[in-house]
């Protein structure tokens, strides 16, 4: 079949499609029949054809190949216009593929490059309601990360103000750590100072503070406070740091708050201390 079915026989391929339109998504799982897939001219009219049989794919290893060669495709390709059909397909499964190690991929073309304000805006609300799920997820925190890094302010803000008053079930959760710090590099002076406040705790013991210094993960949100702060958050949050200095040295972890701290006041950033 792959001889019979030339690259630039465009009529052929186009019965092919049809016939997997028509419900024959079974050739993309089966062994034989998916390296005839696998052969599909790259163009969109082709590549977003799989797209509505995804839940299908996922449960296959065969599929899966043929979800990677689809993100990839549509990284190629996701500039031409008519990408706007292709996401269509995914509305009310946004969640569901960013949790997939190929979806999420395909998740953050389609934000990079789809270009319709509706469209853009519904695969954004569906994200935007599962914050907390994706960003402790393995893969559904890099589309939560993409957002922050490439996403309009205001979408940013919903991230951080939803996982700012959650620090305190996150912070030692290593895909969510990730995300904060993801926070805390694109946030503004406000959204920052959420953060900063909610790991400072409501008591003079800083208990989640305590606690994120000496931890694997969340050490590294305390560095990243450290290293984006403005001056005020700084003299906020270093004092803080200073009272439990000689018990960090004792914590493997805790000795990379005390290095960051010491560059700070090496640095000038502090003397007080």
């Amino acid at each position: 079949m792959q001889t019979l079915l030339p690259p630039h026989n465009v009529s052929r391929w186009s019965s092919l499609s049809a016939a997997i339109v028509a419900g024959r998504w079974w050739w993309l799982v089966n062994r034989w029949c998916g390296r005839v897939v696998d052969s599909v001219p790259s163009t969109l009219e082709v590549v977003w054809i799989p797209i509505s049989c995804w839940a299908a794919l996922e449960r296959n290893n065969n599929g899966n190949r043929k979800k990677e060669l689809i993100s990839e495709s549509i990284n190629k390709y996701s500039t031409i216009p008519p990408i706007q059909f292709i996401v269509t397909t995914f509305f009310y499964q946004v969640v569901t593929l960013s949790t997939h190690p190929y979806g999420c991929r395909v998740i953050q073309r389609i934000l990079e490059h789809c270009m319709d304000p509706k469209t853009q805006n519904k695969v954004m609300d569906e994200i935007l309601g599962s914050v907390s799920m994706l960003a402790q997820d393995q893969y559904g925190n890099y589309v939560v990360q993409h957002v922050l890094e490439h996403g309009k302010p205001h979408e940013q803000s919903i991230i951080i103000k939803e996982l700012a008053g959650k620090i305190v079930q996150i912070r030692q959760q290593k895909f969510a750590s990730n995300v904060v710090e993801k926070c805390l590099t694109f946030a503004g002076p406000f959204d920052r100072l959420l953060v900063v406040n909610e790991m400072l705790g409501s008591t003079d013991e800083n208990e989640p503070l305590q606690a994120m210094m000496k931890d694997q993960f969340a050490n590294y949100v305390v560095q990243k406070v450290l290293e984006t702060c403005d001056d005020q958050q700084r003299e906020l949050i270093l004092p803080r740091i200073k009272v439990h200095l000689n018990a960090l040295k004792k914590y493997t972890y805790g000795k990379h708050i005390v290095a960051r701290v010491d560059k700070i006041v090496a640095a000038g950033g502090m003397l007080m201390i």
